[in-house]
């Protein structure tokens, strides 16, 4: 069976692969062999499900309601693309470039993201519950009314992203860099914030009950 995967923008044939029994993750993880760049292609609702797309160059990538569970995504390029809604359930994440990538909506309960680039990227009311974000770059990261409780945030760098309303209750922010976060309105009861860096944070209606403040830098220049 046939199976071409095209651009988004004006439908050109990106890749096509002809084998029995094919589906779409066949010949996704044919474009990852064969080393093939799928630049804002359409993969709209692409059934992924556990697929090895290690490496895989996928920038300006439509995947709206895309199902990546369980995924490779390690050092995956996504940046740009539109992730809305997306199933990522434990999918591997590490050391991915979600650069100014959207995410809103999408399922990424149990991910793992140790070291992924997020830097701009619009996670909005995202499930990010229990999600590894150890030593993951967030500086300017969209993360209003997330789900980030039981996070591991340690050594990561949130500066100037904006945490408003976000439940952060039990989280780990060890070392986290929050420099110019807006925290208006989070939970973050019970997380741990030892040897963070508040410099600059707004943390007007913030929920701090139980948490570890040991060793904070909290300097405001308003």
């Amino acid at each position: 069976m046939k199976i071409e995967i095209k651009n988004r923008c004006n439908d050109e044939v990106l890749f096509s692969h002809d084998v029995e029994h094919n589906s779409i993750k066949l010949t996704m993880e044919a474009v990852v062999t064969a080393m093939i760049n799928l630049i804002d292609a359409n993969l709209v609702g692409a059934d992924l499900a556990d697929a090895n797309l290690t490496n895989a160059n996928l920038h300006g990538a439509d995947l709206i309601d895309a199902n990546l569970t369980g995924a490779d995504l390690t050092y995956t390029n996504l940046s740009g693309a539109d992730l809305t809604n997306a199933k990522l359930t434990s999918a591997n994440l590490t050391l991915i470039d979600l650069t100014y990538a959207n995410l809103v909506g999408a399922n990424l309960i149990d991910v793992d993201l140790t070291g992924a680039d997020l830097t701009g990227a619009n996670l909005a009311h995202t499930n990010l519950a229990s999600v590894d974000l150890t030593n993951a770059d967030l500086i300017y990261t969209n993360l209003a009314g997330a789900n980030l409780a039981g996070a591991n945030l340690d050594g990561t760098d949130l500066t100037n992203a904006n945490l408003t309303y976000a439940n952060l209750a039990g989280a780990n922010l060890i070392d986290a860099n929050l420099t110019s976060a807006k925290l208006a309105g989070a939970k973050l009861a019970g997380a741990n914030l030892a040897g963070a860096n508040l410099t600059n944070v707004d943390l007007t209606g913030t929920d701090l009950t139980g948490a570890n403040l040991r060793g904070i830098k909290l300097v405001c220049n308003f």
